[in-house]
């Protein structure tokens, strides 16, 4: 603030400086960092899409983001072996912005990096959370595999397999995986099956038996471009997630948000000041001002009362029992007597 002083020799001293010397008070950081769950940043439910190499996968992806990206805030990992070719078809469709959008060339089998070494999809499923939070889904798209895929649970929170008809309406009573245990089979390219000679209904027969009730969808993308029905599951999934989400905790200043030196106030206290009741940093009770041990018994004046209670604490305090003086020593003067004969 400006001010005006004379110096030694009496000449006025004009000199202005600003309190904070500069510096910002906020250091560059939000007050909000987000949603608590817990202490931590809300997660988005993690989707993972998998299926044989020209199931449709791809182009699941894609109407998924151009239905929902509308409503949900979304990200995508892509798989590939060598290439980045999906993510490539996502963003020349322009699905969703760029940042949005990450490949992983995993250089191997992909089921290994969806199920066995899930570092390079979980280090982009990280990043995309931190560049872009907070985002409601993040959907994982594995590279073409066998019916041996699955994801790892320790990267996704839900997965989809897709199957198609051109394979044949034997494939699902095959097995694997990924046809029975995943949390939604999608059966695609049913525009198909007059041309393959595939009967839906011995498809449906056989997907009923090897998943035991867990829900299937037959599915047609040049019927249905936005893929309606896998859209309300997806939808659904996310919603059920934020059911059953942690409630966001309090901050430090409470349901009222007010700063602690306020509270302290509020409350009679002198801020920064430690009452005598109040613990220690490290657990214990304070003990300033109080003659020695009179902290064992609850305080100074009623340090013979048994069963007083210290307003910190449920329990009653008591104080120790005090071995005798002579513990552990022989009792003055035997020595003596030994030496006398005695």
């Amino acid at each position: 603030m400006p001010h005006d002083h004379p110096d030694r020799y009496g000449h006025p001293d004009n000199h202005r400086h600003p309190d904070n010397h500069g510096h910002r008070d906020d250091h560059g950081h939000r007050d909000d960092h987000g949603p608590l769950t817990g202490g931590a940043a809300r997660r988005a439910l993690r989707l993972g899409i998998g299926g044989p190499v020209g199931s449709g996968k791809t182009a699941l992806v894609a109407a998924l983001c151009q239905k929902l990206r509308q409503e949900l805030a979304l990200a995508v990992v892509t798989n590939d072996i060598y290439t980045t070719e999906d993510a490539d078809f996502l963003r020349r469709a322009a699905v969703l912005p760029d940042e949005r959008i990450r490949a992983v060339r995993t250089g191997c089998c992909p089921h290994t990096a969806i199920r066995d070494d899930i570092t390079a999809n979980l280090e982009a499923a990280d990043d995309l959370e931190r560049d872009l939070a907070p985002l409601d889904l993040l959907i994982i798209e594995s590279g073409g595999d066998n019916l041996t895929a699955t994801f790892s649970r320790g990267l996704v929170d839900a997965q989809v397999f897709v199957l198609d008809v051109s394979g044949g309406d034997k494939v699902p009573r095959k097995g694997g995986p990924g046809v029975s245990l995943s949390d939604l089979l999608v059966i695609n390219k049913t525009d198909l099956a007059g041309y393959v000679g595939a009967d839906l209904s011995v498809m449906a027969r056989d997907a009923g038996q090897v998943r035991h009730g867990r829900p299937v969808i037959f599915s047609s993308l040049r019927d249905h471009p936005d893929a309606p029905e896998v859209t309300d599951w997806v939808r659904a999934v996310v919603r059920e997630r934020r059911r059953h989400e942690p409630q966001p905790r309090e901050r430090a200043g409470g349901a009222s948000g007010a700063p602690e030196g306020e509270r302290e106030l509020r409350h009679g206290r002198e801020p920064g000041r430690r009452q005598p009741h109040e613990r220690q940093p490290h657990g214990g009770p304070s003990h300033r001002g109080q003659p020695d041990g009179a902290h064992r018994a609850g305080g100074g004046g009623d340090a013979g009362r048994p069963g007083r209670r210290h307003p910190d604490h449920g329990a009653a305090i008591r104080r120790p029992a005090r071995a005798p003086r002579h513990a552990g020593r022989r009792p003055p003067g035997r020595r003596g007597r030994r030496a006398g004969g005695r």
